[in-house]
């Protein structure tokens, strides 16, 4: 991924106030981003926890989208939960569910979309093999090239920005 400037992030979002937007942190290690090894920008708002966000670089400019994170419950080290953007298995504490807001008119009305999505948004790198899941070790054997991988997820990302943006 192409690096981002605060700005660019800042005037992304389609589902936030210029305010909010204006509000938001971003990640503490935001200098060190690895940007080579990512497809697209993703983290929980170290000042608001029950916040996230998401930005991808398309043609047309960068697009982000505000995430609400649920309060957290009780998880099983047991159960494995998959995420629906890089189809990672995970404790089912490393998955969790994050709802956008739509953007425009149904969003302001509490419309939302969900997804549910490695809790710690780092799909990009389990993708690479860069992270492993946490109480798994390893990532399930696939026939998918790291590319072909990168494509789906990629895909699939593309398939929820779009219920976002369209309601």
């Amino acid at each position: 991924m192409e690096p981002l400037t605060e700005k660019e992030i800042r005037s992304s979002f389609v589902n936030a106030t210029k305010g909010d937007a204006a509000r938001l942190r971003l990640p503490l290690d935001f200098a060190e981003t690895p940007w080579e090894d990512l497809d697209f920008l993703g983290w929980v708002d170290p000042g608001a926890p029950l916040r996230a966000h998401l930005v991808v670089r398309r043609e047309d400019g960068p697009l982000g989208v505000s995430l609400r994170v649920p309060a957290t419950g009780r998880t099983s080290a047991v159960k494995t939960s998959m995420c629906q953007i890089c189809m990672t298995g995970h404790a089912s504490s490393g998955v969790t569910l994050l709802a956008a807001p739509l953007a425009g008119a149904r969003g302001r009305e509490g419309n939302t979309v969900g997804i549910y999505v490695c809790a710690d948004l780092a799909c990009s790198l389990y993708l690479r093999g860069r992270r492993v899941p946490k109480l798994r070790g390893f990532r399930q054997e696939e026939t998918l090239s790291v590319e072909e991988r990168v494509a789906r997820a990629m895909g699939n990302l593309d398939a929820f920005l779009t219920r976002v943006t369209t309601g």
